[in-house]
Order: C-alpha cells, then sequence, then structure tokens
C-alpha cells in the first residue's frame, strides 16, 4: 500500500532507557509501515547530552520553534546517583526544564480513559486535565549549600545599579537556600493559554495557588490570572457556559477529591508535575496520560508524562521479559502527527493518527494490555502481554 506522505518533518527528540527501546518498537510496528515518516531527530538521551555539554537539547527546543512540533521521549534527569552511573561531566538539568524555558507555554495534561479501567476515586467520571506551567520556579532555580554561620539575602541589582536587599536567614550553622523566579511575560502567556484552552474545549478552570503564604510570589500569579480574566476573558467565559474560579492550592486538592472531574486545573510549574502523576495514576496509570506544550506563539511538543521505566530497562539488559505500558509514548506519536497533518493540510496523516489511538484503546478494551493494567482492569481474564507483543497486538489492528 502507499505510505501516507508528510511535507514538513516533526522534530523528534529521542530519550532514555525502557522508553527509548519502546521508542524504536513503536516507530518500526506502527509508524513506519504506514506513514513516509520525516522527522529532524535529536539524541536526547543521557550519554549524548553528555557528550555535547546538553547544547543538543538546547538545538532540539531551537529546532521545534523551526518545524513548530515536536514528539519527545522519557528522558532521565540525573541526579547524584546518575552522574557516578553515567559519568557525567556534570549533573545537567532537566531537559523538559530547559525546553519549557525556551518554548514558553502551558502543559496540558489530561488521562486517556479506556473501559475497563476505572479511577481509584470512583465519584471521578470525567476527566481531570491538569495544566501545568511550563516555565520557571524550581526548575530554573540557583541553589546554594550553607557552609556554617552567617547571613543570607535576596539582592536585586537594578539597571541604574541600586540595591534592594531582603534578609532570607540569619543562620547560625550550616544550611540549606534556594532561590527561584518567574517572568511576568511568561505567567500572562500562562493565563492566556488556560483561558483560550478552557474555551476551545467548553470547560471550566480552576487555578491554585499558595498565595496566603507567599504573598508576593504566588499572588502575583493570582492578580495576573484575574487581571487578564476579567479584561479579556469574563464575557466570553460567560457566553461559553463555563467559569473561572480560583482557590488555594489545598482547597484545590480536596475539592478535587470530592469532585466528578471534567475540568481544567492550572496549576504552577511543580504543583503540576506532581498533580498530574497523581491524576494519571488514580485514573489508571502513569503511562495513561497525554501531555503537550502548547507555547502561545503556536509550538507544540508532545511527550510522555512519564519516567524512562528505571526498573524494566535493568531486566531488558539482562535478557528478561518486560511488561512496560507504552500506551503514552504512543499518544504523544498520535498527537504530533495530528497536530503536524492539521498544519499542513494532510487529512490522511490526521485520520491515522485518530485510527492509531482507536486500535490502541481496542486492543486494551478487547482484554489485551500490559501487566500494570492487567492487575487493576476491571475486564475478566485480561491477556498479560509482553511490552512487544503489546505493541504487535495494536499493529495488527491498525
Amino acid at each position: 500500500m502507499d505510505k501516507i506522505k508528510m511535507t514538513t518533518p516533526i522534530v523528534e527528540m529521542d530519550g532514555d532507557e525502557m522508553t527509548r527501546i519502546l521508542w524504536q518498537m513503536i516507530k518500526d510496528d506502527l509508524l513506519l509501515p504506514f506513514i513516509d515518516l520525516k522527522t529532524e531527530y535529536y539524541d536526547l538521551g543521557l550519554e549524548h547530552r553528555n557528550e555535547t555539554d546538553d547544547q543538543v537539547t538546547v538545538d532540539s527546543a531551537l529546532a521545534t520553534k523551526k518545524y513548530k512540533v515536536a514528539v519527545k521521549c522519557a528522558t532521565i534527569t540525573p541526579n547524584a546517583a546518575r552522574v557516578e552511573e553515567y559519568n557525567l561531566k556534570e549533573m545537567w538539568k532537566s531537559p523538559n526544564g530547559t525546553i519549557r524555558a525556551i518554548l514558553d507555554g502551558t502543559v496540558f495534561r489530561a488521562p486517556i480513559v479506556v473501559k475497563g479501567i476505572e479511577p481509584c476515586v470512583k465519584n471521578w467520571v470525567k476527566p481531570i486535565t491538569i495544566a501545568r506551567h511550563a516555565y520557571g520556579d524550581v526548575y530554573k532555580n540557583a541553589e546554594m549549600k550553607i557552609p556554617g554561620a552567617g547571613k543570607a539575602e535576596l539582592v536585586y541589582t537594578a539597571a541604574d545599579g541600586t540595591e534592594t536587599r531582603e534578609l532570607i536567614h540569619d543562620f547560625t550553622g550550616a544550611g540549606i537556600i534556594q532561590g527561584i523566579h518567574n517572568i511576568n511575560d511568561s505567567i500572562e502567556s500562562f493565563a492566556r493559554s488556560c483561558f483560550n484552552y478552557a474555551l476551545d474545549i467548553k470547560q471550566d478552570l480552576w487555578f491554585a495557588t499558595k498565595d496566603t503564604i507567599s504573598k508576593k510570589y504566588d499572588h502575583t500569579f493570582k492578580d495576573i490570572f484575574q487581571e487578564i480574566f476579567d479584561a479579556e476573558y469574563a464575557k466570553k467565559f460567560e457566553e461559553a457556559g463555563i467559569t473561572y474560579f480560583y482557590t488555594l492550592i489545598d482547597d484545590a486538592v480536596a475539592r478535587v477529591m470530592k469532585s466528578e472531574g471534567g475540568y481544567i486545573w492550572a496549576c504552577k510549574n511543580y504543583d503540576g508535575d506532581v498533580m498530574s502523576d497523581m491524576i494519571s495514576s488514580a485514573f489508571g496509570s502513569l503511562a495513561m496520560m497525554t501531555s503537550v506544550l502548547v507555547s502561545p506563539e503556536g509550538y507544540y511538543e508532545y511527550e510522555a508524562a512519564h519516567g524512562t521505566v528505571q526498573r524494566h530497562y535493568y531486566k531488558h539488559l539482562k535478557g528478561e521479559e518486560t511488561s512496560t505500558n507504552s500506551v503514552a509514548t504512543i499518544f504523544a506519536w498520535s498527537g504530533a502527527l495530528r497536530k503536524r497533518g492539521e498544519m499542513d493540510g494532510l487529512k490522511d496523516l490526521m485520520e491515522f493518527a485518530d485510527r492509531l489511538e482507536k486500535a490502541t484503546i481496542d486492543t486494551i478494551e478487547a482484554g489485551e494490555m500490559t501487566k500494570d493494567l492487567a492487575l487493576i482492569t476491571s475486564i475478566p481474564n485480561p491477556v498479560v502481554l509482553n511490552s512487544e507483543e503489546f505493541i504487535k497486538a495494536i499493529a495488527k489492528r491498525l
């Protein structure tokens, strides 16, 4: 059969460990037999990031600005143990953090809902979408170990040389400090992305921070959201029959647990990181979540919201069988292909993306699934497939 043609490449960001193995299987079995796949390839595996002093990560983000659509495999953010394991030059920062800082925008994450995988929270009958700010905070932090007694201050030096100082702490012994920042332009982009997305999918929008404790930092987020909503979106929301709602992050968590779902929950960067994992896990599995970074300039980066599945990778290296869930990675590819087709006016490519997702969901709903889903499914007598068998079962339906 003729392969589906592409006119513009997708930026392809390869990754690490077990997800890297799945990445190649997905391409071999689900994409290359059907599509004349055009990608601009970047190897974001930890070894290559180390070889290039992490320049490859920057290059992949700049390529996304050029081509507008990217798909990313899960990558390792190294800790001290990884520095030793991979003999790294330094403890490189989160690739996602670097890419998001360059592209700005908002990460939208939503559970992939299938029959037979019921949420742990029984009253969640509709998906909950997490809108995660993609710039700054702890992901662009500066940290310092304090060796002993002394004074730590925040210092701002204005363009004219004048200084403003704020005491952090008078240390009487050893300790640690961390400096985080954000910029108003990025917060404004975050707010508009959330309001536009809510209008697109006609769902209520929640936003939550800790403004009662963080009276300048978090309060600024709250104020910017409210100002933009009042000035630009209040009437549009009213006409669409949806609402914007602000509350404290701890109150939001309590409300979420008692809700039925069906709304967008906007969070600051770290809150969104944590809460999206909670939502996806409670809906079934960390591997059952879509994730897309949407920038105000119209750049889209699709990825799996989970990690590199290190434990399965070590089993794979020993020649042992694994049953790793590849659904989120498949949906990263389908999302990117659909968006590429939409931008380039390629109906065949968009329809292929729809069919790929349907084949994946149909496979699970037919009772063929990976071990993580088999342990929680309500489908009687599920067939547990290994990593490769699951992808081949999808390919058969596709």
